[in-house]
This record gives C-alpha cells, sequence and structure tokens, in this order.
C-alpha cells in the first residue's frame, strides 16, 4: 500500500495531472492519458514505456 503522503504529490508523467490509485491492480491511473501505469514492490514506475492503455470502459468506471 502506498502512503498517502505520497500519493498526495504524484501526478502523471505525461500531463501533469491527477492519478487515481486502484490499490486492487496496484496501478496509479491517469484517466485524461488512459494510462495506468504499475506499482512494483510498493514503487511507482512512472515511465510511459512501462504504462499500459486503459480501454474506454474501464476508464468510464472510474469517472
Amino acid at each position: 500500500m502506498l502512503d498517502q503522503k505520497l500519493l498526495s504529490i504524484l501526478v502523471c508523467p505525461i500531463c501533469k495531472g491527477y492519478l487515481r490509485y486502484d490499490r486492487s491492480a496496484a496501478e496509479l491511473l491517469c484517466l485524461a492519458d488512459a494510462m495506468a501505469f504499475p506499482i512494483r514492490d510498493d514503487v511507482p514506475v512512472m515511465l510511459s514505456s512501462e504504462a499500459r492503455k486503459i480501454s474506454a470502459e474501464e476508464r468510464d468506471k472510474y469517472r
């Protein structure tokens, strides 16, 4: 589980926008860019090359 203080300062590396934390998937989601950044060993991997695209349906689930 990520520290709340860390979550409050992290932003999307692409658009600098808000990230949502999906604890069950261990990912940080940027709905604006439709990207999911993985969290490995409690460390967010904020590289666009490591992120996955999220579908429109998945994005709508978080709106």
